[in-house]
């Protein structure tokens, strides 16, 4: 398809979300709209990256790279800047995607310097094992968790991704905290989500890919040894208990199989090659060569050879791809294997992986709702009935994150593969540094 058409496509949806957001003490949005139209009020996560307006701010960075912002825009852009620089001065919650660093992350992209007041916090709070929770994982423990999303890794990623006064020893704090958590195994280092969660789910955002991958850029910047060994360690780890078939690489989703009924092996940012690719990405601009006698670069592109090979975005079976956002879906597969070409872009894999992206751009096309209001896409759970999910709003399981996909893959297609890229905490090295851009 031609780049207008994902773009004009990525703007409908934009409209939608906008038209969702609502205020109440500063801009909030629902995190999925009922075709009922029920009364809603703001959640308690309101505010963050998964599911609130932080998670509007890199759609935003996104539309910037090709047009000026409305006067509606901007404002919005105000309106979370302000909520979130006042709540970020009490807030406790650390992590990424639910807390503070989120906080940061928007804060950068949509007003520079204003992210120190959250990096701050961070530092304020911050203990020898890392940082309390408050997302209520375990039951009745507040002890620090491990994972991007909801922990430790994640809080490091960002900050070394936003730098500043705080950054080093906040990631310090961090990395030796997660050295300290780390389970041993035959092969290497393990970690899980908390440090007494018996599970595992070893993927990029609650495991032990993650977890490495922050160890490894965190050990660069820093220049700390220990820690890109320790993501080394992890990463033999994660080879130890995936599969090397038919020139891939592919993880469990959980160990031991889940009780919920998941797929064994899935190919997403969350728990499947997609995102466990980043962690190869990021040993590469650690400097590290091989791990297990297998060459870095090659297990990287592994990963993605398994998402080519898989079958995704194709709907095989119920389970196998019923959802098409950031976190668990084809937007954010689509994003991956863009972020992969534009590091690439001077070899024959570059193409192959850009059609791959407009596959995935293709079906977001064709899955869309559309109607006088915008667009928008309805994801589905087959062990429901009806297994049509209502649409969601937000950056990690709706349409805002969809949005910046399609905008991106538009801009991609028009400029080519020096287009630049709104990187953020969870994979900005997974691009050339001269293609990186980190603001509106």
């Amino acid at each position: 398809m031609a780049s207008d058409v994902y773009r004009e496509l990525g703007e409908a949806a934009w409209s939608w979300v906008l038209d969702q957001v609502r205020e109440d003490a500063g801009p909030w949005l629902p995190e999925t709209v009922s075709e009922h139209g029920q009364d809603m009020t703001p959640a308690k996560d309101r505010d963050t990256l998964y599911a609130g307006i932080a998670g509007l701010a890199p759609v935003l960075a996104e539309i910037a790279q090709y047009r000026d912002l409305s006067e509606r825009e901007q404002t919005l852009a105000t309106g979370i800047v302000t909520r979130l620089s006042a709540e970020a001065r009490d807030r406790t919650e650390p992590s990424l995607y639910d807390g503070l660093a989120g906080d940061a992350m928007a804060l950068k992209l949509l007003a520079p310097g204003r992210e120190s007041i959250a990096l701050r916090r961070l530092a304020d709070l911050a203990t020898p094992e890392g940082w309390k929770t408050t997302v209520e994982f375990e039951p009745g423990s507040d002890a620090p968790l491990n994972d991007i999303i909801m922990g430790t890794a994640g809080v490091v990623m960002t900050a070394v991704w936003a730098g500043g006064e705080f950054a080093e020893a906040i990631a310090t704090t961090g990395c030796e905290a997660l050295l300290r958590v780390a389970d041993r195994t035959e092969a290497g280092l393990d970690w899980g989500i908390g440090a007494d969660t018996e599970s595992r789910a070893p993927n990029y955002s609650h495991g032990t890919a993650g977890v490495a991958a922050a160890l490894a850029v965190a050990g660069t910047a820093l220049h700390r040894e220990d820690f890109v060994e320790a993501a080394v360690e992890g990463a033999r780890h994660v080879l130890s208990v995936g599969s090397l078939e038919d020139d891939g690489f592919i993880v469990p989703h959980t160990i031991p199989p889940s009780k919920r009924e998941v797929e064994p092996v899935t190919y997403t940012w969350c728990h499947g090659p997609a995102g466990t690719s980043h962690l190869f990405a990021a040993l590469v601009r650690a400097g590290v060569a091989e791990v297990a006698g297998f060459d870095i670069g090659e297990l990287r592109q592994r990963c993605l050879t398994s998402i080519l090979t898989s079958g995704v975005p194709q709907r095989l079976r119920p389970g196998f791809w019923d959802n098409d956002g950031r976190c668990c879906g084809t937007a954010g597969v689509g994003d991956v294997l863009l972020d992969a070409a534009q590091d690439c872009a001077t070899t024959a894999r570059a193409e192959t992986l850009v059609q791959a992206a407009r596959t995935m751009g293709d079906a977001l096309v064709e899955r869309a709702i559309r109607d006088d209001e915008g667009a928008r896409w309805r994801f589905l759970e087959h062990r429901v009935d009806p297994p049509l999910l209502p649409p969601g709003t937000a950056w990690m399981q709706g349409a805002a994150g969809i949005a910046a996909y399609l905008l991106r893959l538009g801009r991609f297609i028009e400029t080519g593969p020096d287009a630049l890229v709104v990187d953020r905490p969870d994979q900005w090295w997974a691009v050339p540094a001269r293609l990186r851009s980190t603001a509106v």
